[in-house]
C-alpha cells in the first residue's frame, strides 16, 4: 500500500502503474475532507490536460470531491497515436488501464477508504463504464459527458453503478446513442439533455450546467 500525504486544496502530480506502463495523472484535493474521489477518462485525441474535464473537475473539486485526471496514454504513445489515430479507440485497453487506476486508489493510503466516482468524455465514457462493470465494489457512480457509451458493448448490462449520461440537446445522433445503451443497462441510470449545447459544450454557460449536474449526481450518489 501506498503512503501518501496529499494536501487539502492544491494539486499534486502523480504517476499511476496501469497496464506495465506509468500514467501521468494530476491529483487535486478539496480544501476539507473530500466525500469522494472521481476519476477522470478524457475521450479521443484528448489528455489529462483537456479544458473542458479540468473545468468540470474544478467545479468537483469546490463542492468538496477529490479529483484525478489521468493521461490513458503515455507520452510515447500519444506521440504515435496522433499519426495513426488507432490507439485512441482501443476501448478495451483503455478500459483495462481505468480498471487498474481504480486499483491505484484503493492502494493508496489516503483515498482507499473514500467513494469512487468515474467521469468519462467521448470515448472515454465506455471505458468509464467498462471499469465499474469490472471493478463493482469500487465504482459507485459514472457521469458521462458527451460520451459514446454504445462502445462499451457487452459491459452495459453490468454496470452497477448509478449513471448519468449527459447530452447535448443539438448533439442528435449522440442523443440516439446514449438512449440506446441506456435501454441495454440494468443499473439506475438517467439521461439529461442540455438544450441548445452541441457536442462539446462550447456555448455560453453550457459546460457550468454540466459541471452542476455532475456535481449533483457524484454527490448525491457517492454519499448515498
Amino acid at each position: 500500500m501506498a503512503d501518501s500525504s496529499y494536501a487539502p486544496g492544491k494539486s499534486h502530480s502523480v504517476v499511476i502503474e496501469a497496464d506495465g506502463r506509468r500514467l501521468n495523472a494530476d491529483l487535486t484535493m478539496p480544501k476539507d475532507q473530500p466525500v469522494g474521489v472521481v476519476l477522470f477518462a478524457h475521450g479521443s485525441g484528448s489528455s489529462r490536460l483537456s479544458p473542458r474535464n479540468r473545468q468540470v473537475a474544478q467545479a468537483l473539486v469546490d463542492r468538496g470531491l477529490a479529483t484525478v485526471l489521468l493521461d490513458l496514454l503515455t507520452e510515447e504513445e500519444e506521440r504515435e497515436d496522433q499519426v495513426t489515430r488507432e490507439l485512441r479507440f482501443n476501448i478495451p485497453m483503455l478500459a483495462g488501464r481505468l480498471t487498474d487506476a481504480v486499483d491505484w486508489l484503493g492502494g493508496d493510503s489516503q483515498l482507499q477508504s473514500l467513494p469512487v466516482g468515474l467521469f468519462g468524455a467521448s470515448t472515454g465514457a465506455a471505458a468509464a463504464l467498462i471499469a465499474a462493470a469490472d471493478r463493482p465494489e469500487r465504482a459507485s457512480a459514472v457521469v458521462s459527458r458527451g460520451g459514446r457509451p454504445d462502445l462499451a458493448g457487452e459491459a452495459l448490462p453490468r454496470v452497477e453503478a448509478a449513471t448519468l449520461f449527459i447530452v447535448g440537446g443539438e448533439d442528435t445522433p449522440v442523443i440516439e446513442m446514449n438512449r440506446g445503451a441506456a435501454r441495454e443497462m440494468q443499473c439506475h441510470v438517467q439521461t439529461e439533455i442540455v438544450p441548445g449545447a452541441t457536442h462539446l459544450f462550447e456555448e455560453p454557460g453550457k459546460l457550468e450546467e454540466v459541471s452542476r449536474l455532475a456535481a449533483d449526481w457524484f454527490l448525491e450518489k457517492l454519499q448515498g
